[in-house]
């Protein structure tokens, strides 16, 4: 627990927030705080029990620290507006001083996750947060890159869904390091931990390395979800003494960040380009492009 931590300014803490949410993406360009929270990420196919499942997981770990829950709700590609759920599924959390919630919008991500989210959770660092919660939005094949955000990573299965089978196609089976089958009361939940076990027998782990097991879980079994974070426990302690492991986390949030940065800023210079720019042959759209960077980072 950050015991040196002032009390949370949730007003200001939400106000960077939004900022940060409509920012320039040049302008976002500084250097991570000293202190970094613990990072959990729970994805897995929209209907798992996401939601429910982080804010039990919320209710358990809340008292050890300050605890913040970013959840990310699916955009609309048409409006950009979101519905922004989460938070109203989570309303019983309220009146925890020390628990921060906050739905973002995924607006022009594709990957699950929110623009200028690496930024958002370096905001989460400076304001003292011991642990966040980060819910993906659920999109199945392209949630790759909540693996480069967190320490620990919970895939959520529902029993009987066919998610085993989109899990393999993504690779996430790979990436995981929780397996959940949640609402395990349900008919399958036995046989969908069987299907997993056999495919993760597969994997190949050198002496030392995390085998990530199997859980099941439901909202109406408090001692499953208490396994569950039992089990987060022990990762994150895993994780903290493995120097290589966390010298590849380091990595894959840099290189995640820089290039959704230049994604965003190519962006930008894509939109504002009239219809004549893309007459002009792909070499030349491909360099005005590329030139386009360093000028708006000498503007910023």
């Amino acid at each position: 627990m950050n015991m040196d931590a002032a009390p949370l300014d949730r007003w200001a803490l939400s106000r960077e927030l939004t900022r940060l949410a409509n920012a320039d993406p040049m302008a976002l360009a500084r250097d991570p705080p000293s202190h970094a929270a613990r990072r959990v990420g729970v994805t897995g196919a929209p209907g798992a029990g996401k939601s429910t499942l982080v804010g039990h997981l919320a209710q358990l770990r809340a008292p050890r620290g300050r605890l913040g829950v970013l959840a990310v709700d699916p955009s609309s590609p048409k409006s950009g507006g979101a519905i922004l759920g989460d938070r109203v599924r989570m309303d019983e959390l309220a009146g925890n001083a020390q628990l921060y919630i906050r739905s973002l919008g995924s607006r022009r991500t594709g990957d699950g996750l929110a623009d200028h989210l690496p930024e958002m959770l370096e905001l989460m660092d400076r304001f003292g947060f011991d642990e966040v919660l980060l819910e993906t939005v659920g999109v199945g094949q392209a949630e790759h890159a909540v693996r480069a955000q967190v320490d620990t990573l919970a895939l959520v299965l529902l029993p009987d869904s066919g998610d085993i089978v989109q899990a393999m196609k993504a690779g996430i089976m790979e990436m995981a390091d929780i397996f959940v089958v949640h609402k395990s009361d349900l008919p399958g939940a036995q046989r969908m931990a069987t299907d997993i076990r056999r495919i993760a027998t597969m994997a190949r782990h050198a002496p030392g390395d995390w085998v990530p097991p199997i859980l099941l879980s439901a909202a109406g079994d408090p001692a499953s979800l208490q396994v569950l974070s039992d089990t987060i426990d022990r990762h994150q302690a895993w994780h903290a003494q493995a120097p290589g492991v966390r010298a590849l986390a380091r990595a894959r949030r840099a290189r995640y960040r820089l290039r959704r940065l230049l994604e965003l800023r190519i962006g930008q210079f894509i939109a504002q380009q009239d219809g004549a720019f893309f007459d002009t042959p792909i070499a030349e759209q491909l360099a005005q492009a590329v030139a386009a960077l360093p000028h708006a980072q000498e503007a910023a």
